[in-house]
């Protein structure tokens, strides 16, 4: 099953909502929006539309972070030092319940972490988040890791098998270390300042179909999220490519 989306809304919703059947929400990440609003959201949405969303950063970013600045948001001084990095904090723990609220108000099917760059395999670090995902209680909703520092690949992967986590990665960039379940975001190529302006090719399109299917062929399930700013055109796009194309995978 392949599900194609973008991260954010870029076009108004009843629009997206006649092209697509998947969103993976940003906004959240760096502000929640009131329950009564997600409420609302997912009521005017499709029966069959599926949200996902990003999780609020006071559970991954140092609250000495940029992303704290353009969100607006006033943490005070003697809170700072715990929000973030997956500490063991009340300051923590209240994010990601909050975090969870919001999603179970969306009826969400999965949230992201996303991980700073400075979130590295620290043996603090790798300790914090077993803490955090033994605890999350989360049975009803899949939670996706992505990691924007070079980690060892075995950790990643063992952390990720023992609590039920997806490796969310971006397939042109690198491999997921988990399977069955896979959430790819993808964030323009190749990498650098301008990456997010890039306009995926239709051999990029080739490529990454060929992809797509060797892994359905293992009964996967793969969410597919354009987060480049041409992301409207290049999800639509690709779905149409896809459709023109799985004919000669099955042949």
């Amino acid at each position: 099953m392949l599900k194609i989306g973008c991260c954010g809304f870029p076009v108004a919703k009843p629009e997206y909502y006649r092209e697509l059947k998947l969103v993976e929400l940003q906004s959240t990440f760096y502000k929640l929006p009131r329950e009564e609003t997600a409420r609302r959201w997912r009521e005017e949405a499709p029966p069959d539309f599926e949200f996902t969303l990003k999780a609020w950063q006071g559970v991954t970013h140092r609250a000495n972070s940029p992303t704290y600045r353009k969100a607006k948001v006033n943490i005070p001084e003697e809170k700072r030092p715990f929000y973030g990095h997956f500490q063991p904090s009340e300051e923590v723990r209240q994010a990601w319940e909050e975090t969870l609220r919001i999603a179970r108000a969306l009826q969400a099917s999965t949230i992201v972490l996303q991980c700073p760059p400075n979130f590295k395999d620290t043996e603090e670090n790798i300790r914090n988040l077993q803490v955090f995902f033994r605890n999350a209680n989360v049975p009803d909703i899949r939670l996706a890791l992505e990691l924007r520092a070079v980690w060892n690949p075995e950790i990643v992967r063992n952390i990720c098998r023992e609590y039920g986590i997806i490796h969310c990665v971006d397939p042109f960039k690198e491999d997921a270390l988990t399977e069955g379940v896979y959430y790819f975001r993808l964030h323009g190529s190749p990498p650098g300042p301008k990456m997010y302006s890039y306009r995926y090719t239709e051999t990029d399109f080739q490529q990454l179909a060929t992809r797509i299917n060797s892994l359905l062929e293992k009964e996967g399930e793969i969410y597919l999220l354009f987060n480049n700013l041409n992301m409207w055109n290049d999800a639509r796009a690709f779905g149409n490519f896809w459709e023109n194309q799985k004919h000669t995978f099955s042949s």
